[in-house]
């Protein structure tokens, strides 16, 4: 009966924050998947949501980090319950908030990992142009490193938000917050080049809107970006993840002279205080980046 009343819980409280809460589908997804993580223990331990108390929430956050979870992790854990439990005083299920107790672990500041921009050269001619799938990937990883987009932002770009001709993208990113972006005359090439050459052999009759595509004609998914990415970087011999490709185009630009404020805008970053971790990277780093990328 409690397993069947957690369930109920679970389907109206996703209900819920997708009426209320201005969510992208990354975070909604992650909300939804923490609070089944917490209702399967709370099974486990014959505890009912109603009864759960501030001690026993701790006990399952020491579960979870049992498993070397980072404190960005637990940060996302805490956030997803506090919303899960702002539901059930809405729904006077409970009158008290037991998440009221805990306390954020503290993020250690670490600086970006960023690729120099010979490490970026080695990554796309790592790719093989000559497949379909060739192709895309060099189209893509272009893309992002050229407008800095996260990888959920490449997975989800639509023909509707690209404009060619204007070399702009329309990017709906965290908390369905939108931004155009510009792309420079390399990726204009390569999507172009994609666009015309691969995309219509991956291209099935049941194909949605979706700019990328995998070899079974549906849209590329976060993580098929980021194993193709895994793969391409063992090729190339370098270190890094695909978000680098991002970083990399933040602390190229700042190198090369642009302001924090415009710099914010292209990120989509709500607070100008998460763009000025940029400025941190070391700055003979920079003067490298500099001399090697924008003085030629």
């Amino acid at each position: 009966m409690k397993e069947t009343l957690h369930t109920d819980y679970s389907r109206r409280f996703g209900i819920w924050i997708s009426a209320s809460k201005r969510l992208s589908p990354l975070t909604h997804e992650v909300y939804m998947r923490e609070v089944n993580y917490l209702l399967l223990w709370l099974n486990s331990k014959n505890i009912d949501v109603s009864t759960v108390s501030s001690s026993e929430l701790v006990e399952y956050l020491v579960y979870r980090k049992s498993a070397n979870l980072s404190g960005r992790t637990i940060n996302r854990i805490l956030s997803s319950l506090r919303a899960f439990f702002k539901f059930l005083r809405l729904e006077k299920i409970r009158n008290d908030d037991p998440c009221e107790l805990l306390e954020s672990p503290k993020q250690k500041k670490t600086l970006p990992e960023v690729f120099r921009p010979e490490e970026i050269e080695a990554l796309l001619n790592a790719i093989d142009i000559t497949c379909p799938v060739g192709l895309r990937d060099r189209a893509l990883f272009e893309l992002i490193y050229s407008c800095g987009l996260r990888i959920s932002e490449a997975a989800n770009l639509c023909f509707s938000n690209v404009f060619a001709e204007e070399k702009i993208l329309r990017i709906t990113g965290k908390r369905m917050k939108e931004r155009i972006v510009p792309f420079g005359d390399e990726a204009a090439y390569w999507l172009s080049k994609y666009l015309t050459e691969s995309y219509p052999k991956l291209k099935k009759p049941f194909s949605k809107d979706f700019v990328f595509l995998n070899k079974n004609g549906k849209g590329i998914s976060r993580k098929g970006i980021w194993k193709r990415f895994s793969e391409l970087r063992e090729l190339a011999h370098v270190d890094g993840k695909v978000h680098s490709l991002r970083h990399s185009f933040a602390t190229h630009l700042l190198a090369g002279g642009a302001d924090l404020r415009t710099l914010q805008e292209l990120l989509g970053h709500a607070d100008i205080a998460t763009t000025q971790i940029y400025t941190h990277v070391d700055e003979e780093k920079l003067a490298e980046i500099h001399e090697a990328y924008f003085e030629k």
